[in-house]
């Protein structure tokens, strides 16, 4: 599985933090930064093709999952 440096970031800072919600302005600030500060709809874009790579059926995610009007968390248990 290829995961692009971007992708990576967001789910190291979802792994940190797991369990938790982290909103899209903080994966921005934390995988983008201040300087390169795309929409939020870049970071849900992101989730979306994580979620193709690591959940078993995309459309139901069980790990990545959001939460709506915040933004995402990473959910370890099965």
């Amino acid at each position: 599985m290829d995961m692009s440096r971007k992708e990576f970031g967001v789910l190291r800072l979802l792994a940190a933090r797991a369990g938790e919600v982290i909103t899209r302005d903080e994966l921005l600030d934390d995988v983008w930064g201040y300087d390169q500060y795309p929409t939020t709809r870049t970071v849900d874009n992101h989730i979306a093709l994580l979620r193709t790579k690591l959940e078993d059926d995309p459309s139901k995610p069980r790990h990545l999952l959001t939460v709506h009007g915040v933004g995402y968390k990473l959910v370890l248990e099965p």
